[in-house]
């Protein structure tokens, strides 16, 4: 069949509507706003197609899919399997970015976590694998009579229940593990749950630095590298852990490198995001200029936005107690107020105990405390929010949206002093491929990486390993160029993309997957496009 006949559409203004629409072919459906472009192409056609294709699935499957319901139609023949790319707004989540929305960062981490030049953070030298030798030797250096523990970090941070791992290791002879951080005994072994991720590193001896105790720590070590595939911690019983590994530390620096998995290179895993900023490449503040907006404004008619907009007489009788007790006047425009009062409201009164009155259901209470700042209340208020998120598990629902809105309307940004707004720790950023680490070329064109991998010189065995990983990331990135997206950067967010640029993204990713016979139906795709790059698109 070479044509898509549909007979008698009424949805929404359409009038028993006949068409046919030649398949394999590019066709525009024109007209007047609201004389029925979409409810043909979306309301019609893709939901006949979407609703055919869920319902040849079994019954189970449909359970988890949202099911479209049947268009006011007399009949359509010669449907494929349709999708639908239209132009609704990308994601506004800040850890969304155009390489993470069209996987092109995930093949990057993938290829600079298998082929990377691993480099010192600090000097910059190239990194060499550790010996045992060297492990001995640093170990030493913490001084005589220091009492520590070596610990095999057999699982590092993954889901499961892990009953045969310390079923085994209690076979081996090994009595005690640390289990998430807590003193676990073998002989009663720890029941975890599976959905959680858990760390557990065994005890494999306890030790005091001596003369004599080299030959120990020596056959120590190396038990514990066999037990944890080259790695192993020292925890000394007073300072900080010190964690080797067997493949990869500076010898001059003595800095040893966290395993290179592909997770070292996300900022969106606690392994690879910078602690200083968790990932988001910017600190969020409480901006005083936009928790007070109208300094023209009173405390009494409100000049504290964030307290007018939830419990107001609540905030409005804290205000009354601190007025009273540090004599100010509620009635005075906040720009007529002394700094030291302003100072006082905004970041709180040092740790001053005072006493708060409240009415609330016509009775009067009281309760002493120290007054911490509306700053400060701010904080704490999302801190809790985000906790009670974390806890729940529920990251979309409309409630919890709402609040985490309603706080970052009060915040402004500021780039993350420890990663440079690179959101990555400075391990991930230390390593090296065509002599650029992985931020830098997220910061490039489409254009550039796109040259930048089509050039990229590999040694033999580089080239084996990652051979088809290049070629997927060369392959996505031509797709994004040939739609005229070649300006964009991987590491520009998604939410500053416009309703032209996403639905573009979306049209390349999905051409990346290379399927034939699918029904593309686009949302006026050249919103935002200069005409000359039309043809491009086309």
């Amino acid at each position: 069949m070479d044509k898509i006949t549909v007979k008698g559409a009424r949805e929404h203004n359409l009038k028993n509507i006949d068409v046919e629409i030649p398949r394999d072919k590019l066709v525009v459906i024109t007209g007047l706003s609201g004389s029925g472009k979409s409810s043909l192409a979306f309301d019609t056609i893709y939901a006949e197609g979407q609703r055919r294709y869920v319902e040849s699935l079994s019954a189970y499957a449909r359970q988890f899919l949202e099911q479209m319901g049947k268009p006011d139609i007399d009949s359509i023949e010669g449907l494929s399997p349709a999708i639908s790319i239209e132009q609704k707004s990308i994601s506004k989540n800040p850890r969304s970015t155009v390489g993470t929305i069209t996987e092109i960062y995930d093949y990057l981490r993938l290829c600079y976590a298998r082929i990377g030049l691993v480099h010192c953070p600090s000097c910059g030298k190239p990194i060499a694998s550790q010996t045992v030798q060297q492990m001995v030797d640093q170990i030493i250096d913490l001084g005589e009579g220091t009492r520590f523990s070596v610990l095999a970090p057999v699982v590092r941070d993954r889901k499961g229940e892990f009953k045969k791992e310390l079923d085994q290791l209690r076979k081996e002879g090994f009595a005690r593990v640390n289990v998430d951080g807590e003193l676990k005994d073998l002989s009663d072994p720890p029941k975890l749950d599976k959905t959680k991720k858990h760390t557990i590193e065994v005890y494999v001896d306890r030790l005091v630095l001596k003369a004599d105790v080299k030959q120990r720590l020596t056959d120590s070590i190396e038990l514990a590298l066999k037990l944890a595939e080259g790695l192993v911690k020292i925890s000394p019983l007073e300072g900080d852990d010190l964690e080797f590994s067997e493949r990869f530390a500076c010898i001059d620096c003595g800095i040893s490198f966290p395993e290179i998995t592909p997770r070292l290179f996300s900022f969106n895993n606690p392994h690879g995001a910078c602690p200083g900023c968790d990932g988001i490449g910017a600190r969020m503040f409480f901006d005083p200029d936009l928790i007070v907006p109208n300094e023209d404004l009173s405390l009494r008619e409100g000049a504290i936005e964030p307290w007018e907009r939830r419990n107001s007489p609540f905030f409005q009788q804290i205000l009354d107690s601190l007025a009273k007790k540090y004599g100010f006047d509620l009635y005075t425009a906040w720009d007529k107020l002394p700094a030291a009062t302003r100072e006082l409201i905004l970041k709180g009164n040092g740790g001053e105990e005072m006493e708060f009155v409240f009415e609330k259901n016509g009775r009067k209470h009281s309760f002493k405390r120290d007054f911490e700042g509306v700053v400060a209340n701010l904080e704490r208020r999302l801190a809790e929010h985000e906790r009670k998120r974390r806890e729940e598990g529920n990251q979309t629902d409309n409630d919890f949206e709402a609040v985490y809105e309603e706080f970052h309307r009060y915040m402004s940004k500021t780039p993350c002093e420890e990663c440079g707004g690179t959101r990555l720790r400075k391990e991930a950023r230390a390593v090296k491929l065509g002599n650029r680490p992985i931020h830098e070329v997220s910061a490039l064109s489409i254009k550039e990486a796109h040259k930048f991998f089509s050039g990229l010189k590999l040694t033999p065995r580089q080239h084996q390993i990652a051979e088809r990983i290049l070629r997927e990331i060369v392959d996505r990135l031509a797709f994004l160029v040939n739609v005229g997206l070649d300006y964009l950067t991987l590491d520009r967010t998604a939410a500053t993309l416009s309703g032209g640029e996403g639905q573009r993204i979306r049209l390349a990713t999905q051409i990346g997957s290379s399927l034939v016979g699918v029904l593309y139906i686009l949302d006026e795709p050249s919103i935002g496009l200069h005409q000359r790059d039309n043809d491009r698109l086309l």
